[in-house]
């Protein structure tokens, strides 16, 4: 199957590790990867600050970068939702709803592709740790993607799996809030690291890099011992 990677700003930017990682496992899958050099941003971040009509200008721009591509993956659960919210932004538009509609309709957060469309639930990944999973706000709840990362992170050879307290509460990062709520967003990713340190976990691993930026970034500065990862870095380990 060829699949075409949107990568999103955070891993472009920040975590470039992920996104080599997702096309060396999407690769072993047996995919064929394209990477369309002119994507941006998602119009998320604008999106949720309330500035709809600012956003839609990115929003036309990744419908035309990803229209001809058979899927769409992302190691987002954030991102890939955002595209599917496209055809409500553009409801009632008679150009770019049905635009928006095909776009929604072949994208992906990464797990949910391995799982629910490529039918795999071991990718032969190989990790000697103890590790905990976040499970992000928008993947869980909007998207729906729950039990994919779940279930590929209990097939890792070598990996032990500990349910992580109080999973279904926010990290505090949820993009511009962690910017305009900064004293709020504090408390909770203070509690989230708590959280993470009862599980005794070595690893901390999620599928969303904004609340991973988050809570590697508050685990750092307060010295913590416990190491952050993206799923698809863990999967990637043979």
């Amino acid at each position: 199957m060829k699949v075409t990677l949107f990568a999103t700003c955070l891993v472009d930017l920040f975590r470039s590790n992920v996104g080599k990682a997702t096309v060396e496992l999407l690769e072993h899958l047996g995919c064929e990867i394209d990477f369309p050099e002119s994507q941006v941003c998602c119009g998320q971040p604008a999106y949720n600050s309330g500035y709809v009509q600012e956003s839609k200008e990115a929003m036309k721009k990744m419908i035309e970068t990803f229209e001809n591509a058979e899927v769409v993956v992302s190691p987002s659960g954030s991102c890939a939702y955002m595209f599917t919210e496209y055809p409500h932004v553009f409801k009632g538009d008679p150009v770019w709803e049905p635009r928006a509609k095909k776009l929604a309709a072949k994208t992906y957060e990464l797990t949910q592709f391995i799982v629910e469309v490529l039918g795999i639930e071991d990718v032969g990944a190989k990790f000697d740790a103890t590790v905990t999973y976040h499970t992000s706000c928008h993947m869980t709840r909007l998207l729906g993607v729950k039990r994919p990362p779940i279930v590929l992170l209990e097939n890792v050879k070598g990996l032990k799996f500990t349910e992580l307290p109080g999973k279904e509460h926010c990290c505090g990062f949820g993009g511009t809030f962690a910017v305009k709520m900064q004293h709020i967003s504090e408390q909770m990713v203070d509690e989230k690291v708590r959280h993470v340190e009862e599980t005794g976990a070595e690893y901390l691993i999620g599928s969303d890099e904004g609340c991973l930026l988050n809570i590697r970034g508050r685990i750092d500065r307060k010295e913590k011992p416990i190491k952050v990862l993206h799923i698809a870095e863990v999967l990637n380990m043979r």
